[in-house]
């Protein structure tokens, strides 16, 4: 086995893809900072309970985990950021107000989402902690809005969907674990068939209800439909009402709906969304209210928030128009050193020729030469290799 091949799924970024991601979180930190998110970096390892609290089995089977030489303990490599910064919030920070933050770092997945999915994404993402009320989630969603508008690849969709509705049916239908699990997989698959013989003993009009999930999607209309074909139901009723007074603030935005899209329904407790864009024909965000995850770290604070894959959203941009680099030869002539300080003082890249330089300059990003003409140094184009 060649020492230098990396795990399936495993990439290194090279030059033009480093300098793309980098370029893309930085301008998107700086608009979460605009509004308002606090950057946090958690740590990329935990003891397994600390990342695994809250998130129930969505994460389990995604994280990585080795012992701690130094306590025994049974660690985890994180899956997932959103928890992290819900203990910091809950443990460290312990506001009483509101608390906007943000973070973005390296996530490793002990199996791909997908079969071309990384197993090592770079997750960015903006929480918001402490407001129960539907200007929470309606910020959060503006916010991501605008994150793929900076990126240059504009919103398309999104797709609005409510937990609530799923967990209300369940409830009514009094599906066992195991049988909602598989419940809840048919509908992430719209298997009809499927879904109907899971639910051959549930009464009629529940059983309906869950069958007809996955046809709801679509425009506002949707919604007029699931209140007919749903249980007269309060908790149906409170749901369908948070998307609709939803989709009305945000009737700027390309809002439609999805009523059986529950992706991470098990830590999710009411709005959930997915938002589309550029020529990706998965979801680029996906995010949600999480009210119950911080409980489990001695404060349950209301929550809501999005994440994304960077790596992912990059595939979606153009390579940035980098500048190239000077190359600057004489070193140790007269006012070299003080030239090549000017040049980066005023934000160019130089770079100092060594000597026996194999191979050309141009792939070394250079288009400009630094060179001593008539006792002035100057930059000029770069000539030849």
């Amino acid at each position: 086995m060649l020492r230098w091949v990396l795990p399936e799924n495993i990439q290194d970024a090279l030059p033009a893809e480093a300098a793309k991601l980098e370029d893309l979180r930085r301008r998107l930190l700086d608009a979460f900072r605009s509004n308002g998110y606090q950057l946090v970096a958690p740590p990329l390892l935990e003891y397994l309970e600390s990342l695994l609290t809250g998130a129930g089995q969505d994460l389990q089977l995604k994280t990585l985990k080795l012992v701690d030489q130094l306590s025994g303990r049974t660690m985890g490599v994180r899956a997932d950021i959103t928890t992290q910064v819900a203990r910091i919030d809950a443990h460290l920070l312990n506001r009483r107000g509101v608390a906007r933050l943000c973070y973005c770092g390296t996530v490793a997945h002990a199996v791909p989402s997908s079969l071309t999915a990384t197993r090592e994404p770079l997750q960015l993402g903006a929480e918001l902690y402490g407001h129960a009320g539907l200007e929470a989630d309606a910020e959060v969603i503006r916010l991501l809005a605008e994150t793929l508008g900076i990126a240059g690849v504009g919103t398309s969709r999104i797709d609005l969907g409510h937990v609530g509705l799923f967990r209300a049916l369940s409830r009514m239908a009094g599906l066992a674990a195991d049988r909602e699990e598989a419940v809840f997989d048919c509908l992430q698959a719209k298997d009809l068939p499927g879904l109907r013989d899971l639910l051959r003993e549930v009464p009629d009009g529940i059983r309906a209800g869950l069958v007809a999930l996955p046809a709801l999607y679509g425009a506002a209309d949707v919604l007029d439909k699931a209140r007919t074909v749903l249980p007269d139901d309060s908790e149906i009723h409170a749901a369908l009402d948070d998307l609709e007074q939803l989709a009305a603030v945000l009737a700027d935005l390309p809002v439609s709906f999805d009523l059986a899209d529950l992706r991470g329904y098990h830590y999710h407790s009411g709005v959930v969304f997915a938002a589309y864009g550029g020529s990706s024909p998965v979801a680029l965000a996906l995010g949600g209210r999480y009210d119950s995850v911080g409980r489990a770290f001695g404060r349950g604070r209301p929550a809501t928030g999005f994440s994304l894959d960077l790596r992912e959203l990059a595939a979606q941009v153009a390579d940035p128009s980098m500048p190239g680099s000077i190359l600057a030869s004489g070193a140790g002539m007269e006012g070299f050193h003080e030239a090549v300080a000017r040049l980066r003082e005023a934000g160019e890249n130089v770079v100092v020729e060594l000597p026996g330089h194999d191979g050309t300059w141009h792939e070394a990003g250079c288009d400009r030469h630094l060179v001593l003409r008539g006792g002035a140094w100057q930059v000029e184009p770069l000539q030849g290799e």
